[in-house]
């Protein structure tokens, strides 16, 4: 088949328009993927520095939550157990040197147990349960209102900061109830559910209108916290009920 010069000028500029057609969607498609990497990449140094952040912050104010209650130690029980062995060791007999010694140790056990809370390695070493148990009983303990404390047999490891971030937001959740709430009972469940730590906290309080926007810088603090370690924080509130917090947290 022998072909005019018309058109083999055509096919051939057909050709050369289509390989540039082509060559343009290459090279837009390569620029769209590169601007979508850069997104990524952004949106993943983003997550980074809010999780570093959050981390900080927290671990600031646990340290500071933690160097209050070694103050209030050293004032009202250590003070008072130093207090005491001066006054044993003044009367000469043998029954208060013995007695003055055993101040002295149990002194110096407070002391260590205290230096152990300067830092934070103590978070890595309580587990979940031992730490909402306690927390709890100092609320009982007060007298403030009754508590409850249910949970199954929990077979993960938490990591340190993840362990850290959930502690932090179960001590400000109780702390709100405690300055708005008015309850007389408190109930705290732990559960491993379908690849899921769930935490709930409950109390039987005032309750609160959940879109009152004033109400709700705490709250939202808590939920971005919970979401820089992957997790969820779910809320509901009755006005005379009580209020829920839910906290979610997935784990392989």
């Amino acid at each position: 088949m022998n072909y005019e010069p018309t058109q083999i000028f055509f096919i051939v500029f057909s050709g050369i328009i289509l390989m540039l057609l082509m060559s343009g969607f290459i090279i837009v498609m390569v620029l769209l993927h590169r601007q979508q990497q850069l997104r990524n990449r952004q949106k993943m140094e983003s997550l980074k520095a809010e999780y570093e952040k959050t981390m900080l912050k927290v671990e600031k104010e646990i340290q500071d939550q933690t160097l209050s209650f070694i103050g209030q130690e050293l004032h009202d029980n250590l003070g008072q157990i130093l207090s005491l062995t001066k006054l044993t060791l003044n009367s000469p007999d043998e029954e208060s040197y013995s007695e003055g010694k055993r101040l002295i140790n149990h002194a110096i056990k407070e002391v260590r147990s205290l230096s152990k809370r300067l830092n934070l390695d103590w978070v890595k070493e309580v587990k979940l349960q031992d730490f909402i148990s306690g927390e709890l009983q100092k609320i009982e303990k007060s007298g403030y209102c009754k508590t409850q404390f249910e949970t199954d047999e929990i077979t993960i490891t938490l990591d340190q900061d993840k362990k850290l971030v959930l502690i932090r937001i179960i001590q400000e959740s109780l702390n709100n109830i405690m300055k708005h709430a008015e309850p007389s009972m408190i109930v705290i469940s732990l559960r491993q559910e379908k690849g899921t730590l769930s935490v709930t906290v409950k109390d039987n309080g005032k309750g609160f209108d959940v879109a009152d926007k004033s109400k709700g810088m705490g709250l939202h603090n808590l939920k971005s916290r919970i979401e820089t370690i992957g997790g969820e924080l779910m809320l509901s509130s009755i006005i005379g009920i009580g209020t829920e917090i839910k906290l979610l947290l997935p784990f392989e």
